[in-house]
């Protein structure tokens, strides 16, 4: 997610009424454009997207979806925060394991759709479902002796580690295994050279921990929260 924004995506998202405000009765939705849009975006990836193919996957000319939506960056938004869908429910009292519960479930949303990742990093600004992914992040927080901009620096922290793993997966389930295995025969020949690398990429198959660098990061992110926290209250 990403707090900057132009503001040139603002209006179909947050207009009051999703239908075009003159002419015919409207004969899509937003909702049945953006299913179009993301299926392109998953067979074919985010480039594959354009007015013209989303037109012809709905049977109708690009013409005739500027009556829905204005320009490219609306489309690019609508998909957005489709693909997000709303924040999960996260329950009072546990602020870490509800922000832990928040930052796995955008980890899985956005890893169904890889190609959200480069839309939520590109100034935006958030539609209606990313929005409730602040709000239901600051409520977990809304305990803790922090300011409100660290609380959305958290946040930031925890999105941005997410969603940088989701890259690391497109195209495998096990991307640190899959490196350790290409890499072999380059430490079988060359492990003189980098001994610690080689040494960890063995040790690390060993003891299972490939492949877990989500829970360890949130892990580790929000330790160093709580000992912020506890510091702050000891000194009050």
């Amino acid at each position: 997610m990403n707090d900057e924004a132009d503001g040139s995506d603002a209006g179909v998202l947050w207009r009051t009424s999703t239908s075009p405000r003159r002419g015919p009765k409207p004969r899509y939705t937003l909702d049945g454009i953006a299913a179009a849009a993301m299926s392109i975006a998953d067979e074919d990836g985010l480039e594959a997207v354009t007015m013209q193919q989303v037109a012809a996957r709905l049977g109708t000319t690009k013409m005739a979806l500027y009556r829905y939506l204005p320009g490219r960056s609306d489309l690019d938004a609508v998909m957005l925060d489709r693909a997000l869908g709303p924040s999960p429910a996260v329950e009072p009292g546990d602020w870490a394991e509800g922000l832990t519960v928040w930052t796995r479930t955008l980890f899985t949303r956005a890893l169904a759709h890889p190609w959200a990742v480069e839309l939520a990093q590109r100034p935006h600004l958030p539609g209606p479902e990313e929005m409730t992914w602040f709000e239901t992040g600051l409520e977990a927080t809304a305990s803790l002796p922090l300011e409100s901009g660290e609380r959305l620096d958290l946040l930031a922290l925890l999105s941005g580690h997410a969603l940088s793993l989701v890259r690391q997966r497109v195209g495998s389930a096990t991307p640190e295994e899959d490196l350790a295995g290409r890499t072999a025969a380059i430490f079988a020949h060359h492990r003189e050279r980098y001994p610690r690398t080689a040494s960890a990429f063995v040790e690390a198959g060993r003891e299972g921990s490939r492949d877990a660098a989500l829970d360890f990061g949130v892990e580790r992110i929000l330790a160093g929260t709580a000992a912020l926290v506890a510091e702050r209250r000891s000194a009050d």
